[in-house]
């Protein structure tokens, strides 16, 4: 008799939860890569080295493969988010930046531009998107050591992840390192600033609340 493999031992689920996250995660490059349009469940199959039906046969339509995508991005953000060492507050802000600017976020921006025109995506994306803004400013709050209650702290936090995912935003279609490690370094600055004095924000006002929100 025939040695028994490691595939062979391999119970029949552990197989089929390998070839699903080999599917999420292809779906997610494509995202990264291609977009909405270029990622099709037969470009993600292939990508993940599967038949078409075997992609089908997890998620039967694209909706079904690009809403778990969702959620796979969703939670590799967050643990991307989590696994952050704390820091000095230089590296913390560029830590938060790097992860606006890699491509979990960039996968992320093409599924929002999805959902805008994909009912089947929206509801989940809006509700996800909350979830990991909640947990991403948590975290910040936590690896600056900051103190909410200080007036205008708050709104500084979150200036700082504004500014983040809009350089996230401006790297789609350049990756313009220079002038991001000027913004971020300046950034810092501010940072340091708002956290020990607890001036309101980077923009130099009372300790009220920014009149856009957060």
């Amino acid at each position: 008799m025939g040695a028994v493999t490691t595939a062979d031992r391999a119970p029949k689920q552990d197989r089929s939860r390998a070839t699903r996250l080999r599917l999420l995660e292809a779906a997610v490059a494509c995202l990264a890569e291609h977009g909405w349009a270029g990622s099709t469940v037969s470009v993600v199959a292939e990508r993940a080295g599967v038949s078409r039906g075997a992609a089908q046969h997890h998620f039967p339509t694209r909706e079904d493969l690009f809403t778990a995508a969702v959620e796979y991005v969703a939670e590799q953000r967050s643990t991307a988010l989590r696994a952050l060492p704390a820091q000095d507050r230089a590296s913390v802000v560029a830590a938060l930046v790097d992860l606006y600017t890699g491509p979990l976020f960039r996968a992320a921006l093409h599924l929002w531009v999805a959902a805008s025109n994909e009912p089947q995506l929206g509801g989940r994306v809006t509700e996800l998107e909350a979830r990991v803004g909640r947990e991403t400013h948590r975290i910040a709050v936590e690896l600056l050591d900051a103190d909410e209650s200080r007036p205008g702290v708050r709104e500084t936090i979150q200036g700082l992840l504004d500014m983040a995912r809009g350089l996230g935003l401006a790297n789609l279609l350049t990756d313009d390192g220079a002038r991001r490690e000027r913004v971020v370094a300046q950034w810092t600055v501010l940072v340091e600033g708002a956290l020990k004095s607890g001036k309101s924000s980077p923009s130099g006002s009372s300790g009220k609340s920014s009149p856009s929100g957060v």
